[in-house]
C-alpha cells in the first residue's frame, strides 16, 4: 500500500472513531438528563402551526418544546404536586418565558394537571 493511501485510510478511521465517540458521549448525556422547573402549555392559537422541527403543532398529540434537547427526544414529565406523569416527544423550541423549562401540548398538560392551573412545577427526564 502506498504512503498516501495509508495516510488517507488512517485519517478516515480517525474521523470515524472520533465521530462515533462524540455521538455516543452526547447520547449518554441526553439519556441521563433531568431537570425541574415550571411547565406551561400552548395556547389554542398555535394549533396547526409549524413547529421548529417542521412538524405541525397538534394540541391532541403528546408533544413539547424544549430549548436544548434534540427533536425526537422522548421526555417523561412528572407533575410534582400530584405525581402524575406523561411521556412527550420534543418537536419544538421554547419555552420563551423566563423560569419555564418546557411547554407542553394542551393534551399532554391536561393529562397531568387541570388546564386552569396554567403553569405547574414539573420534573423532566429523558426516556431511553
Amino acid at each position: 500500500m502506498n504512503t498516501l493511501l495509508r495516510y488517507n485510510l488512517s485519517l478516515f478511521l480517525f474521523i470515524c472513531v472520533t465521530a462515533f465517540t462524540t455521538l455516543t458521549a452526547h447520547a449518554s448525556d441526553r439519556a441521563s438528563f433531568t431537570s425541574t422547573g415550571k411547565a406551561s402549555y400552548y395556547a389554542d392559537k398555535y394549533h396547526n402551526r409549524q413547529t421548529a422541527s417542521g412538524e405541525l403543532y397538534k394540541k391532541e398529540l403528546k408533544t413539547a418544546a424544549h430549548n436544548k434537547l434534540p427533536f425526537g427526544t422522548k421526555v417523561r414529565v412528572k407533575n410534582i404536586d400530584n405525581g402524575k406523569s406523561i411521556v412527550v416527544k420534543i418537536n419544538d423550541r421554547g419555552p420563551f418565558v423566563k423560569g419555564r423549562i418546557i411547554d407542553l401540548s394542551k393534551s399532554a398538560f391536561s393529562s397531568i394537571a387541570d388546564l386552569s392551573e396554567g403553569v405547574i412545577e414539573v420534573k423532566i427526564e429523558v426516556v431511553k
